[in-house]
């Protein structure tokens, strides 16, 4: 079995990137086809036209549905051919943008990512996560390239809502537990190889800099002001994380986020909220010593991540759709078998309750 570690072609960070379009998209194509919200659109479409229009760079901006979805991907795949689009930019959040990474599978063109806000590790992976239409999980879409070009302004990082960042930290917080586990087990990582020593300092780097920077990165979000914390925040939660988990593997804490998609009380939750909560279940599972406990729990109070049922809102939850939800997640082929031990859905269920119980306290 091979090794392998997988990233974009191109990661750019900066301040007013958005503004400066035009040099770095075209390389890749000369006529766009960006898939934004139509709130996304409101807010940034006169910073990503500007240098488009100057250059006569065509473009055309089409909503987005809602849901990263197989309906709305063949949509897409129709219109772009349709169309004679020969570059797919997506703007926005995770959803959008694994939306953009699969139209740009189907139809073999370059993928450009502009993220919009910091809340989940999506825009560098070569992976789409495809819910139904309900927002319940579908299934993992393992494509053959990443991303072309990941283009993250940090001025409109800064002026996101804070919690977004704070789910995009969530999301990064499990990168280097899964990591850890699934080099533990020896099993493979996203890619389907096994993970390199560069991912796995990747992903450690990533926790560090969490640690580190997590709680000063909130207060300059929260001022809408571009810090060095600030700036190594949005490195973890989209480049390190991004590449780490899937270069590095994952193991239980995003398989039990696919399970927690059963759960109605919980779908106005963001991923990386029910990535932090997942990711104590998944220590919970390793029986972690008390101080990665402690040291991860006062990480989340910090910055506002979930650690129980109460701050998920799924306190009214039943019993049996918790355990609808661990049987979910200990399907065969899930990656909660990548832990190397053997996991039950009574083993998962009591850990979740364990996780629960000490997050309370």
């Amino acid at each position: 079995m091979p090794y392998c570690l997988r990233s974009p072609n191109q990661y750019i960070q900066g301040s007013g990137l958005l503004r400066e379009l035009y040099p770095h998209l075209s390389p890749f194509g000369s006529r766009a086809l960006f898939l934004i919200s139509p709130s996304g659109q409101k807010r940034h479409q006169a910073d990503l036209v500007s240098s488009l229009d100057a250059a006569g760079f065509s473009y055309r901006f089409e909503p987005f549905s809602s849901e990263c979805c197989a309906e709305e991907i063949r949509r897409l795949g129709t219109l772009v051919r349709s169309g004679g689009w020969n570059l797919i930019v997506g703007v926005g959040g995770g959803k959008i943008l694994d939306t953009v990474k699969a139209v740009g599978h189907s139809t073999g063109l370059p993928v450009a990512i502009l993220p919009t806000v910091a809340s989940t590790d999506a825009p560098c992976s070569a992976l789409s996560v495809l819910y139904h239409r309900d927002g319940t999980f579908d299934r993992y879409l393992f494509l053959p390239r990443s991303p072309e070009l990941v283009l993250v302004d940090t001025d409109v990082i800064a002026h996101a809502p804070a919690h977004l960042l704070a789910a995009g930290m969530g999301d990064a917080l499990s990168t280097y537990f899964e990591a850890r586990a699934v080099r533990r087990s020896g099993a493979d990582n996203q890619v389907s190889a096994k993970p390199t020593e560069a991912a796995f300092a990747l992903a450690s780097r990533c926790y560090e800099l969490l640690l580190e920077y997590g709680p000063d990165a909130m207060q300059a979000v929260q001022s809408h002001t571009v810090t060095p914390a600030l700036e190594h925040i949005i490195e973890a939660n989209i480049y390190l994380s991004g590449v780490g988990f899937e270069s590095g593997g994952l193991a239980a804490a995003h398989a039990l986020q696919k399970g927690l998609t059963l759960l109605p009380e919980l779908h106005e939750k963001t991923h990386g909220e029910k990535v932090a909560f997942s990711t104590l279940v998944q220590l919970c599972l390793e029986q972690a010593p008390a101080y990665e406990l402690q040291t991860v729990l006062d990480f989340c109070h910090a910055v506002g991540l979930p650690t129980c049922f109460r701050d998920l809102g799924a306190e009214a939850v039943p019993a049996e759709r918790w355990e609808n939800a661990a049987a979910f997640t200990c399907r065969p082929g899930m990656t909660i078998h990548h832990l190397p031990f053997p996991v039950t859905e009574e083993t998962l269920l009591a850990a979740i309750y364990r996780a629960n119980e000490i997050g309370q306290h």
